[in-house]
Parts: C-alpha cells; structure tokens; sequence
C-alpha cells in the first residue's frame, strides 16, 4: 500500500508539472509597456503598438482564434511582426487567414527573420504579405501620419538575406537625407545585433525578437538559452538601453512560437507585447 500511494504522490506531480508546461507553452500573456520619448509628436501620444514575434508558424487555438482576440483587446494602432513568422516545420498558407484577420485591427508592418530565409521561404511569404496589404519593409522606410503630424517606420531584412542586400547603415542614410531630425522606430529581427549595431543607427525605439525571451526563465535571470545556445544571454526580454552608451533604446519580445519546435518554455509564456508611446510629460 505504501509503494502505491508513493507511485500515486509522483504520478500526481509529474501530471501537474506536465500540466504546468502545456499552460506555460499554449496561453498567451499580454504585457502593457510604455515609452516616453520627448521627440515624439504631441499627435502620437498614446499611439500603440503590438508587437509579435516567432511565430513560427504556431497557432493558437482554430485560426489563431484565441491570438487574433488578444491582439483586438489590445485596441492597436499599428501590428509589428518582427520575424520568423514561418519556419521549415511550418507552412505559409496556415499563417495567412491569421494575417488577414490582423488587417481587419489594424496596419501590419513586417520584417523578415533568420528562419523564413533559412526554410527558402522568404521571397514567397514576402509575396503574399504583400498580396494581403501587409507593409513589408524590406530595407525601407514609410511615413505614418496621424492629426497631421507624422512618424517614420523602418525595416531591415534579417542578415540571413540576399548578400547584396542594402544595409542598415546605407537605410539609415536615406531616411536621415529624407528628413534631418525624425522621430523614428526601426523593425528588426535578431535581438543581439542591437548594442553595437542597429544602436548605432539612431531609431527612437528598436523593436526586436529572435531570443524567445531565453527559452527558459528562472528568477533572476534573463533567460537561460540565447538563439546562438549559449547560456545566459541578455537583451532577451523588454526594454533595454544600449551597452555602447549611446542611449538608444530597444524592446525585445518573448515570442509566441517555439525554435525548435520540440523544446519548450519554462515560466516564459507566449507574448503578445503592447507599446503605447508617450510624449515627455
């Protein structure tokens, strides 16, 4: 009697930790941030942003129902996907219902990641982002209006792209020849390209993903695996100041999918991040 009552006590446990990592793996979190920046147009105050990230092709609930209901509860005033929205385990016809729901919220802008060039997929889902009215921005920037003031949003394809592909630098050229002192944000994919690189170019806020919030979150760390597997990386979740001390800022997202599919999150649920933008005071 006591063997079984000890099989029962670990089969209990092992069903709740089991339990605990489907929760972990398949509810969405929706984290409310703010960003205040004095070059911010008056006419942008409150403007907000939800951001979504490593997809990977996941879904969440029939047709990404319980995703698309997050993301309309979070009133958005424009959709960021910052990459790797479909993978080699994934297919791009699966994505694109959710797609078209996204536009029924909202503009959606969209930069390319490590996997949909690494999978071949890239220049097809370029395509049909394209086909639906999603602002694919691909080494480019657009002009975002609002009460008569207006934005600058910018997108720079993954590395993992064409090798003659414009750079962020020559990008950042173009924009600042446009308009001399712009309010600006900037999409991109990988998180660890930031201090040092992407900082270098200026944006106001830089918006990336590519960390999956380090896989594995135990308190007091920043996660436990980098995209690169190696361990205790940074700059895996939130907001951050670059490290270079030029005072630019980014915002990384969790992500929503797993990479590779059969290693899941520890106490780092799926993201849906909203950035509402502040003016100074």
């Amino acid at each position: 009697m006591r063997i079984i009552k000890r099989l029962f006590i670990v089969l209990l446990v092992l069903a709740l930790l089991a339990l605990g990592v489907w929760y972990g793996n398949n509810s969405i979190q929706t984290d409310a941030y703010s960003f205040t920046s004095p070059g911010l147009p008056s006419e942008f105050d409150g403007f907000r942003i939800v951001q979504l990230s490593d997809l990977h092709g996941r879904s969440f609930g029939e047709g990404n129902s319980r995703l698309i209901a997050a993301v309309e509860r979070a009133e958005p005033d424009m959709i960021a996907i910052t990459g790797d929205l479909v993978d080699a385990q994934s297919e791009l016809e699966e994505v694109l219902p959710f797609i078209r729901k996204l536009l029924e919220l909202a503009p959606v802008y969209y930069v390319t990641g490590n996997h949909e060039w690494g999978s071949g997929k890239a220049r097809d889902t370029l395509g049909a982002l394209r086909s639906l009215g999603v602002e694919c921005l691909e080494n480019r920037f657009v002009s975002v209006e609002r009460g008569g003031a207006h934005i600058l949003i910018a997108g720079v394809n993954d590395p993992n792209g064409p090798s003659d592909q414009k750079t962020p630098e020559q990008l950042a050229a173009e924009l600042y020849a446009s308009e001399p002192n712009p309010f600006w944000l900037l999409l991109a994919h990988r998180n660890n390209l930031f201090s040092g690189g992407y900082c270098c170019l200026g944006a106001n806020l830089t918006l990336c993903g590519h960390a999956h919030g380090g896989v594995w979150r135990l308190p007091f760390t920043d996660g436990l695996i980098g995209p690169d597997k190696r361990p205790l990386p940074s700059f895996t979740s939130g907001f951050y100041r670059c490290e270079d001390g030029c005072g630019m800022w980014v915002f990384v997202s969790r992500g929503l999918g797993n990479s590779p599919h059969y290693m899941p999150r520890l106490f780092n649920r799926p993201q849906v991040a909203v950035i509402t933008l502040n003016t100074d005071g």
